[in-house]
C-alpha cells in the first residue's frame, strides 16, 4: 500500500458544534483503488464507517450501476436502516449530489465514484460542502492500468467488493 499526496489529497475542518458528543468535522478525501485487492477497502474504511453508523444520520452511497449487496451491508456491521444508495446515471453529476448532500448535513458521510481525478475548484466546492454539513466525503476513483508505465503507481489502493 501506498500513498501520494494529491492522490490522497484530503481537506479537514473542525468547528465548535459536534453531533452526539463527537467533535465535528468535514473532511474530503480520495481514495485511489485497486480491483484486484478488496481486502484494503474493508480494513481501512470499514471501522470508519462502523462508527459513523452509530449517529443518527445517514450514509450515502451514490454509486455507479452496481447495487449494494444487503446481506454485505449487514455482515460488515453498518446499519441497514441508515444506508441510503443512490444510482448515478452519469459520472458527471457525481460530484454535484455529492456537494448537494454533504452540504445538508443529513448525511454522516457521502461515498461516490468517479473515474477521472477532480479538479481543484471541484475539491473546493466539495471540502466547503462537507465543512457545512459536517460531514465526511469519499471519492472513490480506481487506478488506471498503463501498460506503459514502468514502478509502482502512487495513491492509496482501495477496494470495495461491497457489490453483487
Amino acid at each position: 500500500m501506498y500513498t501520494s499526496g494529491y492522490a490522497n489529497r484530503s481537506t479537514a475542518f473542525s468547528s465548535s458544534a459536534g453531533c452526539a458528543g463527537y467533535p465535528s468535522t468535514g473532511l474530503i478525501s480520495e481514495v485511489i483503488y485497486r480491483e484486484d485487492q478488496p481486502l484494503l477497502t474493508q480494513l481501512l474504511l470499514l471501522p470508519l464507517l462502523q462508527q459513523l453508523g452509530q449517529q443518527s444520520r445517514w450514509q450515502l452511497w451514490l454509486t455507479p450501476q452496481q447495487k449494494l449487496s444487503r446481506e454485505w451491508v449487514q455482515s460488515a456491521g453498518l446499519p441497514l436502516t441508515k444506508v441510503m444508495q443512490i444510482n448515478q446515471l452519469s459520472p458527471c453529476h457525481t460530484v454535484d449530489s455529492m456537494v448537494r448532500a454533504l452540504r445538508t448535513g443529513n448525511y454522516s458521510v457521502v461515498i461516490g465514484w468517479l473515474s477521472e481525478e477532480l479538479t481543484q475548484e471541484e475539491h473546493d466546492r466539495l471540502a466547503q460542502a462537507a465543512e457545512a454539513g459536517e460531514a465526511m466525503g469519499f471519492i472513490m476513483r480506481p487506478v488506471r492500468h498503463d501498460p506503459l508505465r514502468r514502478g509502482q503507481l502512487s495513491g492509496l489502493k482501495i477496494h470495495s467488493n461491497a457489490y453483487h
